[in-house]
């Protein structure tokens, strides 16, 4: 047997062991006899270099040290799921789906909602070509090194894959994983880590690959998207992925009804205690990859699935102080400080009360036993008062009515549930968070630059907006407290590659109140340019798509400021993008201005996403379901029998692919 073909034949051996092991939970060798095959694998690998194979089964020992994370952009945008806590909201949820789909018949699959690190791994030809972190759905940081060592991962795929597709899924550290984890720190006299979930996060972002392959972490998968899949049904997509190798949970059920879907609900709501993973919750999804392509998104989850939190876990501790925060818009956030407390696996010493009405509302005060619990399992809230615990010198709570920063007079408008502090340009947290907002990441994403950084320039007198960090130099930020050359040069160096961010996040940097990621798009969008926004009024502002009253009046009054124009002018001399650009404005026409455009169906020439691409560059709006308002329905193959129906009794023209495509 040749040196090439020993080695093929080992690795296959392994890979199959390895599935048995970790993903089939079935070992058919030792741990001993296994070992001493990966031993023999490495010694032939180490002396025949040149039969390399980067899915090597010895990969999974890691070694490889990543100092910096790339940003990568997802292909396929990462959203995240809508809450649902009752039977209530979740039958409602079900009536807004049958509202869009008609009379079609709709089943759901119910998954458990396993609580670790959101991952979306691309797979080439059957090999794993990238794994990337979920970020901010738009892009995050190339952890493929990491990944590679996670051993119920496969680097090589088996079966009827497609050619290329990503998977997603979360990282996780089961129970007894993280139980031996912490007994060995706790030996070591370290301090133990407080919970599986956060644990496993912070593995992925450990430099040194070795380390993480040291790990007990495992993935488990439940989506997959792209192309020319082959599969029609999220149950069907769950067997295949078992059938490729990945490590699907086997907890899954179809259901026909949300009757049906409470009823697993309950059934996990207890039986998830038995489970060796941390969960918070059940995924409820429409089973038909059809019907869910007919739902669509919203701009920020999709309709077709929902996440069912189990309830939160409560506890009671004491409210010691009742302190305010400035936020970047001039906001006064209310904060519980608590006497500490543990909740589902985290010390919890602070709470938001959120507004002046909800802590009427309770008659929350200090010194009081509250109540708390982990809103959505992720930030703690305040949700009732212990009376009987009331100390008898108790003191009602009264809001204050001076900025605790600049001490302005605070003001409240009609139908807004908090306070603000109006001295927008002389407040500091207001202007430490407008600069702070500039430089994250869905925006500038200015590397070097972190907001303790930005208090520290602030407080120097350095900077006071956003257009000073262009001015800065090197010389001026190496005296600053803990800032070596190195670290300087990275903070010049990352302000300066900043000026190459497109336009849209340019305009989701300024920080314009109410303009958020998607409205800054619409108006880099519609405007093309940041001259033609500025001079823009009222009226002409509110035609733009999604653009009401509230926003268009905060983007005339962030323009008719003198400080807001000097800082603009400023960084258009630096270079900073203020106009799309010309890849952006390319085969960009109106021809489809103020036209509503509905997609439905499978293509051929284009992909749906293409398909909705075109609409966008030629100034329409992409609609998400039939209404009076929907110019044009594009029909594809297997378009659903609902939208047809409803096109043809509004009147709304249905035409083709390729009438479509001849129309722009």
């Amino acid at each position: 047997m040749s040196i090439e073909t020993k080695l093929k034949a080992l690795r296959e051996e392994l890979r199959g062991h390895n599935y048995n092991y970790y993903v089939l939970d079935n070992p058919t060798i030792s741990d001993y006899e296994f070992d001493m095959k990966l031993k023999e694998l490495q010694q032939l690998e180490a002396e025949h270099p040149e039969f390399y194979d980067e899915s090597s089964p010895t990969i999974r020992v890691g070694g490889m040290v990543t100092k910096n994370f790339e940003t990568i952009a997802h292909e396929h945008r990462m959203y995240s799921l809508d809450n649902s806590y009752s039977k209530e909201d979740l039958e409602d949820w079900e009536k807004r789906i049958q509202r869009n789909l008609g009379d079609a018949p709709v089943a759901y699959t119910c998954e458990l909602k396993y609580d670790g690190a959101s991952i979306s791994i691309t797979y080439e030809n059957g090999k794993l070509l990238r794994a990337v972190t979920r970020g901010d759905g738009f892009q995050g940081d190339d952890v493929t090194t990491n990944i590679k060592t996670i051993k119920s991962v496969p680097l090589q795929l088996k079966g009827d894959y497609p050619p290329k597709f990503d998977i997603r899924g979360e990282i996780v550290l089961p129970f007894n994983g993280f139980q031996k984890m912490n007994e060995e720190r706790i030996a070591n006299g370290e301090e133990p880590y407080m919970n599986p979930r956060n644990t496993a996060s912070g593995s992925l972002k450990l430099q040194d690959s070795a380390l993480v392959a040291q790990r007990p972490l495992e993935c488990l998968l439940y989506s997959i998207v792209g192309e020319n899949t082959g599969i029609t049904t999220q149950f069907q997509m769950l067997e295949k992925a078992r059938e490729w190798g990945f490590k699907v949970p086997t907890v899954a059920k179809l259901c026909q009804s949300t009757a049906e879907v409470m009823e697993f609900i309950e059934e996990w709501d207890v039986a998830r205690h038995q489970l060796p993973y941390e969960t918070d919750g059940v995924v409820v999804k429409v089973n038909s990859l059809q019907l869910q392509d007919e739902l669509g998104f919203t701009s920020k989850a999709p309709r077709w699935a929902m996440a069912y939190k189990f309830k939160a876990e409560q506890v009671f501790t004491i409210l010691n102080e009742i302190t305010y925060q400035v936020g970047r818009t001039g906001a006064i956030t209310p904060v519980a400080n608590l006497e500490p407390v543990l909740l589902a696996g985290t010390t919890v010493k602070r709470a938001s009360l959120h507004n002046a009405d909800q802590i009427a509302k309770l008659d929350i005060r200090e010194g009081d036993t509250v109540f708390v619990e982990k809103g959505g399992e992720i930030i703690p809230k305040i949700i009732g008062v212990d009376l009987s615990k009331r100390p008898a010198n108790s003191i009602e709570t009264v809001y204050i009515e001076e900025c605790p920063e600049c001490h302005t007079p605070l003001i409240r408008t009609a139908g807004d549930a908090k306070h603000y502090c109006p001295n927008e340009y002389g407040c500091p947290p207001q202007i430490t968070g407008r600069i702070q907002h500039f430089i994250s990441r869905k925006a500038m994403d200015i590397e070097g630059l972190g907001g303790e950084t930005v208090e520290l320039l602030f407080k120097e007198g350095l900077i006071t907006d956003y257009a000073d960090l262009y001015d800065l130099t090197k010389e001026q930020i190496l005296p600053l407290e803990r800032m070596a050359e190195k670290s300087a040069e990275n903070l010049i160096k990352g302000v300066a590659e900043s000026v190459a961010i497109p336009f849209e996040r340019v305009m989701f940097a300024l920080g314009i109140r109410f303009v958020g990621e998607t409205v800054a798009k619409k108006l880099a969008k519609a405007y093309k340019n940041i001259d033609a926004l500025a001079v823009a009024t009222k009226e002409e502002l509110m035609a733009v798509d999604e653009i009401g009253e509230r926003i268009a009046e905060s983007v005339v009054t962030f323009f008719s400021n003198e400080k807001n124009q000097n800082a603009i002018a400023r960084l258009k001399e630096k270079g900073v993008q203020f106009s799309l650009s010309a890849e952006k404005l390319e085969n960009q026409t109106d021809i489809l201005k103020g036209k509503t455009v509905v997609v439905s169906g499978v293509f051929e020439s284009v992909s749906r996403d293409e398909l909705k691409k075109l609409i966008e560059d030629n100034g329409g709006k992409v609609g998400s379901s039939i209404s009076s308002k929907t110019n044009y329905l594009v029909a594809g193959d297997k378009m659903g029998p609902s939208k047809r129906t409803k096109a043809e009794k509004l009147n709304v023209p249905i035409i083709t692919e390729q009438e479509f495509l001849a129309m722009v």
